[in-house]
This record gives C-alpha cells, sequence and structure tokens, in this order.
C-alpha cells in the first residue's frame, strides 16, 4: 500500500501530442479566464497496455498560469521506480506571447525521493520541474514517456483539474488487449459537461472542450464529488511482478490474501510463549484484543516501508517483533499474528483514510486504499484497531477511518463492510463551569469541557502540548476573550469510555467595557461560535457539512457587586435542517446568572441553492452567541 500522495500523484493522467500550436495568452477564450488562476490549453493522454505486463503512457500538457496562485497546477514531474521508468520528459517554457524562454531536459529535471520523511526504506523518486517565473502568465508544455509493468493501476481521467483551473481542450486515449478484461466506471458525469466518448473493441477516447474555471466557494466539497471523472481497471493484472485476476471482491480478496499476505504472520516460539504468558487466563476474545494492542502500542512505531512489492506487502512479523517498528500494513499483520497466537480471529483491512472520507468503490473490484487498519468481529458487530498509533484507544477510529466503505481480507475473500459513524450528538462537547466579574470589568472563572466522538479525536492530544503550545491552543480556542490569562489546566484521558475531560482555570483583564456608568460583555465566555459563512451573491457549488456535532453549556455567572441589570439578552431557540440551536438564561438571584446553550450541527451535502438558508443559519448563531448583557451601576 502506498502513501495516499502518492497513489493520487501517479494516477494522474499523462498525455503525448505532436501539433504544435501558437499558445500565446491572447488566443485564450475571455470566458476560460474568468475566476482562473490556471488554464489547461491542452492535455493529452496516450494509454497503451501492451499486455498483462505491460502499458506504455505518453503525455503532452500545455498550461498557461496566469498568477502566483496558478503556480500548484502546473503538476510537471514523474515518478519511477524498478517497474516504472522514465523513457522521456521534458518541459518548455513560453512567455505571454507564446515565445519559447527556455528548454528543460530530462537532465535539468530535480530529482529526489519521494520518502514522507517516516521512510526507512524506500526506492521510489521522482524527477520534478523546478521553475521560478519571472513573469506572469507564463505557458508550461510538458512532455513525457512512461513504461510500467504494472497494471493494477490505470489512470484516472479527469475533464478538470481543480478549482480555478479552466480546460480548453482535453483528451485520453486509451489502447488495451480485449482477453485482459478492460472496465471503466463514470463518475459525476451530467449535461453540464459536453464528453464525447468514442468505444470500439480494444480502444476508448474521451473528449473535452472548453470547461470553464470553477470557483473553490466555502464548504465546496472535494473536487472528487465534482469533477467527471473517468476510473479504468484489468480484470487481469500485475502488481510489482505478482499477477492477479479478480472479477469480484471475494475472489480479489482471496488473490490479495494467497498472493501479498500468505506467509507474512510467522512469528518465534518465544514470542509466542511471551504473548500468551502476557495475557495469562483472560479468556474474553475483546479483553485479550485490548491487551494485545496496549503490548503493540509499547513496544513499536511507526515509520514508511515502500520498496518494491513492498509498497503493498507487509514486512513479516517476525521482522517487525525484532525490529520494533512498521507501516500500516507491518504493525496491522504484526497485530493480527499476535492475535492468531492467543485465538483472536481479526481481518486485515484496506480502507482510503483521510478527513474527508472516501469509499473503497463497492461497484468497481480493482486495487484501491492509502491504508490498511484491523477489523475484530465482536457478535454482529466489528472493533477497529489503528495499530500505527501509540496513543489511540482501544476500539477507536477517530475521523482518519470513520465512516467509510472498507475491504476485509479473508482466506475464503474479500468483504466490502463499513466502518463505525459517528452520529451529530456523539460527537459531543460538553462545557461545564463559572466565572465572575469584577466591579471594574476583570473575569475569573474555571470551566470543564468533556469531548466524545469526533471532538474526542480533536482535543485528546492536548495532554501531550508543551506549557508554551498549551497556552498558544487555548488562547486560540478563547479568542474572544482579550488578555486570557491561563492559570491552571489539567486533563484526564479516559481510554476506556472514550473521552476526554479539560479542567482550566482563567482570568482575563478588562473583559468587559465599562462607559460612565455602564458596563458590557458577552455572556457566552467559553464557546463562541464566531465564523459566518462566506456570502456569495451567485453561489455555484454545492456544499458538504462534512461532520456534525453537539455542544452542551451550562455556565454560572456571577455579576458584580453594586451593579442592576439593564438589559439582558433574550432566550433564542431555532431549528431547521441544518441543525439546532437554543439558549436559555435563568435568574437564580440579583448577582447570580445561569447561562445555557445547545448547538447542534447535522451531516450533510446540500445543494448550492440552499446555501443562502444554511449561511442565515450560522449568522443567527454567531449573532446570538455574541449577545451582550448590559449593567448599571447603583447610585
Amino acid at each position: 500500500m502506498r502513501s495516499l500522495c502518492f497513489l493520487l500523484l501517479v494516477l494522474i493522467p499523462t498525455t503525448f501530442f505532436s501539433q504544435e500550436t501558437n499558445y500565446a495568452v491572447a488566443n485564450i477564450p475571455a470566458e476560460l479566464k474568468e475566476n482562473a488562476n490556471a488554464v489547461v490549453r491542452l492535455s493529452h493522454l496516450d494509454v497503451t497496455i501492451v499486455s498483462q505486463r505491460s502499458m506504455l503512457i505518453i503525455e503532452k500538457k500545455v498550461v498557461t498560469i496566469l498568477n502566483e496562485h496558478g503556480v500548484d497546477d502546473i503538476v510537471a514531474f514523474e515518478y519511477y521506480d524498478k517497474s516504472r521508468k522514465i523513457k522521456k520528459i521534458e518541459a518548455k517554457i513560453l512567455d505571454s506571447f507564446g515565445k519559447e524562454l527556455k528548454t528543460i531536459k530530462k537532465k535539468d529535471f530535480k530529482d529526489r525521493s519521494v520518502g514522507d520523511g517516516f521512510s526507512v526504506f524506500n526506492d521510489n523518486r521522482m524527477l520534478y520541474l523546478d521553475y521560478t517565473p519571472i513573469n506572469y502568465p507564463f505557458t508550461v508544455i510538458f512532455e513525457s514517456e512512461i513504461e510500467t509493468s504494472n497494471t493494477a493501476f490505470l489512470p484516472i481521467w479527469l475533464a478538470f483539474e481543480d478549482y480555478y483551473v479552466s480546460t480548453q481542450n482535453k483528451i485520453l486515449n486509451i489502447t488495451y488487449p480485449v482477453d485482459l478484461g478492460f472496465h471503466k466506471k463514470e463518475s459525476n458525469f451530467s449535461e453540464k459537461y459536453a464528453i464525447q466518448k468514442k468505444e470500439s473493441d480494444g480502444k476508448l477516447t474521451y473528449t473535452v472542450n472548453n470547461i470553464h474555471a470553477m470557483k473553490g466557494e466555502e464548504s465546496s466539497p472535494d473536487i472528487s464529488k465534482v469533477v467527471p471523472m473517468v476510473y479504468m481497471k484489468l480484470e487481469r493484472f500485475n502488481l510489482e511482478g505478482v499477477d492477479g485476476q479478480a472479477r469480484t471482491w471475494e475472489e480479489f480478496g482471496k488473490w490479495y490474501y494467497e498472493s501479498i499476505l500468505k506467509g507474512t504472520d510467522q512469528l518465534s516460539v518465544e514470542t509466542q510463549n511471551k504473548i500468551k504468558a502476557i495475557v495469562g487466563k483472560e479468556n474474553n476474545p475483546i479483553e485479550i484484543a485490548k491487551i494485545v494492542y496496549n503490548y503493540v502500542q509499547e513496544r513499536t512505531r511507526y515509520v514508511s516501508i515502500q520498496v518494491g512489492i513492498g509498497g503493498f506487502k507487509p514486512m513479516n512479523a517476525n521482522d517487525v517483533d525484532r525490529l520494533g517498528y512498521g507501516d500500516c500494513k507491518a504493525l496491522t499483520n504484526y497485530t493480527k499474528a499476535l492475535l492468531n497466537v492467543v485465538g483472536v480471529q481479526s481481518y486485515y483491512t484496506i480502507v482510503n483514510a483521510g478527513p474527508s472520507r472516501r469509499d473503497i468503490q463497492h461497484d468497481f473490484v480493482s486495487v484501491q486504499g492509502n491504508h490498511v487498519i484491523l477489523a475484530i468481529p465482536n457478535k454482529e458487530e466489528l472493533i477497529w484497531l489503528e495499530c500505527t498509533s501509540q496513543v489511540q484507544p482501544f476500539g477507536f477510529q477517530g475521523t482518519f477511518t470513520d465512516d467509510r466503505n472498507v475491504l476485509l481480507i479473508k482466506p475464503e475473500g474479500g468483504q466490502i463492510v463499513k466502518t463505525k459513524a459517528f452520529l451529530e450528538r456523539v460527537n459531543s462537547q460538553t462545557t461545564t463551569g463559572s466565572y465572575s466579574i469584577s466591579d471594574i470589568g476583570d473575569l475569573t472563572g474555571s470551566l470543564s469541557m468533556l469531548s466524545k466522538g469526533s471532538q474526542y479525536d480533536y482535543s485528546f492530544t492536548n495532554e501531550r502540548l508543551s506549557k508554551a503550545d498549551t497556552d498558544l491552543h487555548y488562547k486560540k480556542h478563547f479568542s474572544n476573550i482579550n488578555n486570557l490569562k491561563l492559570q491552571k489546566t489539567s486533563f484526564k484521558n479516559d481510554k476506556k469510555d472514550i473521552q476526554f475531560t479539560e479542567d482550566i482555570e482563567l482570568s482575563a483583564v478588562g473583559y468587559a467595557s465599562i462607559s460612565a456608568n455602564r458596563m458590557l460583555f458577552v455572556l457566552n465566555a467559553f464557546n463562541i461560535n464566531s465564523n459566518t459563512p462566506k456570502r456569495y451573491r451567485n453561489r455555484e457549488n454545492p456544499f458538504q457539512i462534512n461532520r456534525g456535532f453537539y455542544d452542551s453549556d451550562e455556565v454560572k455567572i456571577i455579576l458584580p457587586e453594586g451593579y442592576n441589570i439593564e438589559a439582558i439578552p433574550q432566550d433564542a431557540e431555532i431549528k431547521n435542517k441544518y441543525g439546532e440551536y437554543k439558549t436559555q438564561i435563568i435568574k437564580e438571584n440579583e448577582n447570580t446568572l445561569i447561562y445555557k446553550r445547545f448547538l447542534l450541527i447535522k451531516d450533510g451535502f446540500y445543494e448550492s441553492k440552499e446555501y443562502d438558508e444554511y449561511r442565515l443559519f450560522r449568522e443567527q448563531i454567531v449573532k446570538n452567541d455574541n449577545a451582550k448583557i448590559v449593567l448599571n451601576k447603583k447610585i
């Protein structure tokens, strides 16, 4: 399993085209420059699958960079290793008039490892264009030719590259032997994009022209959920010298188990006896799994290992045991091997990891995923283990692998299942506390924040922050409190119930403002939602609330002596499809208020026409969260 970045970048389409054109910027239609940082003038991709063990990818790509924000859209690089050879790579730089400024040959491309900083072994390298522009706009013509034996990964074709990038002309040609079982999957196709397709035995062509740049509006979905894409695969493929064949996930999983995993779970007799002794007389499978997981966390660390088939095949369990490190595959396989010794069943599981929740495509059997976790069956459920983490609680996935389709690898075959989803009310933060305001407007207070679900995932690492970083973190968290000073912080990480408690004592000089005989301050001192979504006159994109959450606050407020309440915020209640919000202010006595607040934000994917309604909802929350109480001094 290669790293996420490596997978995404290797699959970027590559092209070849022989006709030269006048690439003066003036020749770009005005509508393609609108909202664009870059314009893809030409992207021509020729993919020739020669056999199960041979593929040729030829590319020509011409990109005009209109401003400094478009530099990342050049995409002028290629990866290489023992199974992937760069036969040709070169680039030309043109000025705004289409005049050639510079030619960069293969020897002039920078060469470096694609190691991620954790790799101890890595034979993957890349050649990349290192060009610092003098003026904007300018144009890059990039050409490459790649030969590879890996046919398990076919390029993914995108109708356009990204937000703020327009496409003038884009072409894909792919030829293949029909007996290899070529398949394609079209995603996000619509009448909005006039994509032309020609298909015959052993040949497929896609063409698209003049796609205007889309603005990257706030809360826009990941580009993969918007852009028309074509996925391609072979039923008979080769992966780093290992031939494979798969028409179903069951067949794929069986091949993966037999060809990739089998024989990697051996452990020495000494290690087997050691883990049995540690488990002792415990006979509950889940309790045994907790002991094993804790053992792995205490004696191993994560590193990346990407050499040939090692990018997919886990390091032998014996080697992990001896060295004390491994990547996600190795550590998962090692944990699985230890569990086998003490009689607990578990399944090696392939996942598309990351905060954006990408599924293994259940209807497209192919090599997918960028990460590996472990599944332990528990009656009708599966318990998920993140074996690369030395701090994650047993059975807690977090936002890296939650709520998505994954692939279990079993001896009898593969199975698509879904990981645990965190419901909105589970992703909770409960805040209780109190604060007092002095007669000169200073604040002194204490609070306790209890986090669960995804909010636990965001907060439990706070206990490992340095003192300086702790100060910075809470000054940012309580950014509404000027002159904040932390008096004391303490933490409790309950790994059994998977909840994290932050106890904080704080103070702030001049929290309340005083003018003449009046004092004003925001009642909600500890949990203000201050971000109003950006306003758009004509919203174009759909929007997504990636993870819902629930906040519940109850804070006692002690008012200064010698003041009366002149004005107090009204109780508020809002309820709609996007969430719920409620505040309540209870007058306990003349100098004491109880402030209660409840906020529920729902997970969802919404059409652009709904954005204004959603924005108004969030705007009302911000307004109410910032509501002030007015006190007047007794005379």
